[in-house]
């Protein structure tokens, strides 16, 4: 995968950085708006789908084993949990809002959803299954006969089957947080000390990275800009090289997708490798690491209450 074409941005001049964090300020993060259902017979059988475990080799996980919608999204562990109960290499990212980012995984391999639902299906850590193998499950079970019927004349297929888990996955968004609403104009919908809080994110510069609708997930960035973070690490695995494994190229080392802050309060542990276990601490090795001064003590309660706005509708479960 080359650069050249891709809409990636990386932010490496601390003056440039500081510069746009102002220049951005609240106009840089849009509300995630509410789009109607258009096609209710396929968002339901993705839905179905989700909550099956058709696509594993040997039934045992589903898509919500991981992006489990009741927990934000994720999955509360450090590590993902895959195929025969081996523990992956990286934290899971939450599917909410999923369809907001500009490219998918922490490492941004995947340009779209359906490349998304291909990478996880041959994994072998994850499903390590194929289509033939998932559509004769579909075929032979009773449970997808009338879904599939109403959603697609009754042609399970490889396209049928991601078209129908996409348009689910486009479903799963967040909308109507209380820092959506204010954004909308009810300046009431915020806490004073979230206020705050969202002035100190501004003025902090974490707003340089976490903007747009998704407040984040909209480009790269290397994670240590100010101090390497890697430096003292004693065990550096591939999952820690992040952009580096897809381009090769030595100044992509320790490059992540920015994730999105939406509905954070909910996802923990944090970082990609789930290190982070609280928002105090992760807050405050953003600070060390990406704004290049210590986040002050007091200062950290109050950007917290502005990340609890950030927790909007959560899609119903099963």
């Amino acid at each position: 995968m080359q650069r050249k074409g891709m809409a990636l941005i990386v932010f490496t001049s601390s003056l440039f950085a500081l510069g746009v964090c102002f220049a951005l300020q609240d106009k840089a993060i849009l509300p995630i708006q509410v789009a109607p259902i258009t096609e209710p017979n396929k968002v339901s059988l993705g839905k179905q789908l989700y909550f099956s475990t058709v696509f594993s080799n040997n039934a045992t996980l589903s898509c919500n084993s991981c992006h489990i919608i009741n927990r934000g999204g994720a999955d509360g562990i450090p590590k993902y949990i895959g195929n025969n109960r081996k523990v992956g290499l990286l934290n899971t990212p939450t599917a909410l809002n999923a369809s907001l980012n500009f490219r998918q995984f922490w490492d941004g391999r995947a340009q779209t959803i359906d490349d998304v639902i291909e990478d996880h299906l041959k994994d072998p850590t994850i499903f390590a299954s194929d289509w033939a193998n998932v559509e004769s499950k579909i075929k032979n079970n009773p449970d997808f006969k009338i879904p599939f019927k109403n959603a697609y004349q009754g042609e399970v297929s490889a396209h049928t089957i991601k078209e129908a888990l996409h348009l689910y996955l486009n479903d799963l968004t967040t909308p109507q947080s209380p820092f959506d609403r204010y954004l909308q104009g009810d300046k009431s919908s915020l806490t004073p000390e979230a206020f705050k809080g969202y002035q100190l994110f501004i003025s902090y510069g974490c707003i340089t990275c976490h903007q747009g609708p998704n407040m984040g997930g909209n480009l790269y960035q290397r994670f240590g800009i100010y101090k390497d973070y890697f430096a003292t690490k004693t065990n550096i695995t591939k999952a820690d090289l992040g952009l580096y494994n897809l381009t090769g190229k030595e100044e992509d080392k320790y490059v992540f997708k920015v994730p999105s802050l939406r509905n954070i309060t909910l996802t923990a542990p944090y970082l990609h490798d789930g290190s982070a276990g609280t928002l105090e601490e992760v807050i405050q090795l953003m600070g060390i690491y990406q704004v290049g001064q210590p986040i002050q003590p007091y200062d950290i309660p109050l950007i917290i209450k502005f990340l609890e706005s950030l927790t909007g509708k959560i899609p119903a479960p099963e």
